[in-house]
């Protein structure tokens, strides 16, 4: 039997609950607010902290706003996990949750976090969607516990362009594993990625402007219609991408993230920069309008293939397939300033060690994870490295997660 509590609710925590304190222990709660006074079920005991479900909000918050979504909630499709919350109290959460992370996990004690940059609206950006099939029928979304897919008729915080498209499908294909949607938000182009059982391609009749591709279970993209590379615009300037290839899910914010990348390096014309774990270059090529040479390394062959035709123009770039932490002790180049944009794991501490040898004396991290920024922002700053700000960005409104830019200087 589980034991049902009485808890005023008195911040928010990385992962999207709430969090209080009962008896001392501190008690997370999701889909409840801060300022709230709410009734919870403990379903996760633990000697220092538990986890909860919410049964009911008795006191509720001010921010606290009806979510438009009919699949949002416990149970229902674990995407979105603050439509509950209004935007501007949304933006407020991720700065207080990066300032946290940062003084607690980074030992940084009072960070220059800045307030969060906001996406236009707070909805309809997503340019990618994976779906799966549900058990029933459809298609659909996993849920937060991530055991159950929940069937999705519509999903507000998909680009326009992909809602659409995801409309007017009609698939019957028992070996279906997962139907991912891609789109170039600025140029209309759309992709369908199918994963099968045994990699076996799927018999298609598509009557729409759409390419298809089969995505190989070790990573290898197969043409089926059209392309298996569409184009993007990021900051105004066009990108290719391949079925596989990484790009920013929230193709408007991106560009927010070539600006603040760009003015936090200032850079003056005859700089050596580095840009680590690049993709297809979305830095990469506003880079090298900039500098006197750009050094590019990317460990994904589809990505490095983009970025090769993404820098065709462009005689000042060197990239180097393969990943950081072997690649730059072999960079012969003294470097001046650097950009990394790790996976939500963070630095490979290998990349971080030979990111310190090099000793730029400007690093621009972007991160989407804070508690992995706090963990190596720590050791940047035991390096002799300063934080100078740290400038959140919503890429992904009605979410929990936070991508942030953050500049290091060291003399």
């Amino acid at each position: 039997m589980h034991k049902t509590l009485t808890v005023e609710l008195t911040g928010m925590a990385h992962g999207g609950a709430a969090l209080g304190r009962h008896e001392g222990k501190v008690i997370f709660v999701p889909y409840a607010l801060p300022g709230e006074t709410v009734r919870a079920e403990v379903v996760e005991d633990h000697d220092r902290y538990g986890h909860a479900r919410l049964l009911e909000v008795l006191t509720p918050s001010p921010d606290r706003v009806p979510p438009p979504c009919p699949h949002f909630g416990p149970g229902g499709c674990g995407g979105c996990q603050w439509q509950h919350a209004a935007y501007e109290a949304q933006l407020r959460f991720k700065a207080d949750v990066v300032a946290d992370q940062l003084a607690r996990l980074g030992r940084l004690p009072d960070p220059p976090v800045l307030p969060t940059l906001p996406d236009p609206t707070g909805w309809a950006y997503r340019n990618q969607a994976r779906f799966h099939p549900a058990p029933q029928e459809g298609m659909g979304f996993y849920t937060s516990g991530h055991d159950e897919v929940v069937a999705v008729e519509t999903c507000p915080v998909l680009h326009p362009l992909l809602s659409d498209l995801y409309d007017t499908l009609d698939l019957d294909l028992p070996d279906l594993t997962a139907l991912t949607l891609r789109a170039g938000t600025g140029t209309g182009e759309r992709m369908l990625i199918f994963e099968t059982e045994d990699d076996e391609p799927p018999a298609l009749e598509i009557d729409l402007p759409v390419s298809c591709v089969l995505l190989l279970s070790d990573g290898r993209a197969v043409n089926l219609i059209g392309s298996n590379a569409f184009s993007e615009v990021a900051a105004g300037r066009t990108y290719r991408i391949s079925a596989p290839s990484f790009f920013q899910a929230n193709s408007g914010q991106a560009g927010q993230l070539v600006r603040l990348v760009l003015d936090s390096l200032d850079l003056q014309g005859g700089e050596v920069v580095l840009d680590g774990y690049c993709g297809v270059g979305l830095f990469t090529v506003p880079l090298a309008e900039r500098a006197g040479l750009v050094v590019a390394v990317e460990a994904d062959p589809a990505a490095v293939e983009d970025l090769l035709e993404n820098t065709i123009d462009f005689e000042n770039v060197e990239v180097i397939e393969g990943p950081l932490e072997t690649v730059l002790p072999g960079i012969d180049e003294a470097l001046d300033a650097a950009v990394v944009d790790p996976p939500r794991t963070g630095l490979a501490r290998q990349a971080l060690e030979g990111l310190v040898d090099a000793n730029p004396r400007r690093i621009v991290y972007v991160s989407c994870d804070p508690a992995t920024l706090a963990r190596d922002g720590r050791q940047l700053a035991r390096a002799g490295y300063r934080l100078q700000q740290v400038q959140p960005v919503d890429m992904f409104p009605q979410t929990y997660h936070i991508e942030t830019v953050s500049l290091w200087t060291r003399e």
